[in-house]
């Protein structure tokens, strides 16, 4: 089955971002394919390299970038939700000028059109948040 999960929620309000890490990896072990997570609202503070976290924290960031480099997954952000959260990468860094990328190399920026497509590209699409 393909999947695409929508994540709306930050890492550390709640427990939805981490239960849409956990959904995704475990429909991975099962063979499952995850066509894109996208990440929308405030769940595009997923991307944030900026922020740190305490060493005695699941840093969920962290599992969420080792997942995506392990299996190839498209991690597309919403570019208003993201420049709103001031996640940026280098292009809209420059073209804000803003002095600096914030956002994690293993995520990229789109539009809703790549959540539209998302959705016609899986069976089903999961939400979170």
């Amino acid at each position: 089955m393909i999947f695409s999960l929508v994540v709306h929620a930050p890492p550390y309000t709640g427990e939805a971002a981490g239960a849409a890490l956990r959904f995704a990896a475990a429909a991975l072990r099962a063979e499952h394919r995850i066509h894109r997570v996208f990440f929308f609202n405030d769940g595009a503070a997923n991307a944030n390299r900026l922020a740190v976290v305490p060493r005695d924290e699941v840093d969920l960031r962290g599992q969420w970038r080792k997942l995506i480099r392990e299996h190839g997954i498209d991690a597309t952000v919403c570019v208003s939700s993201a420049i709103q959260r001031g996640v940026v990468d280098d292009e809209q860094a420059e073209r804000h000028e803003l002095p600096a990328a914030s956002m994690h190399p293993e995520f990229r920026i789109g539009g809703l059109g790549e959540l539209i497509d998302a959705c016609l590209h899986a069976d089903r699409t999961v939400s979170f948040g």
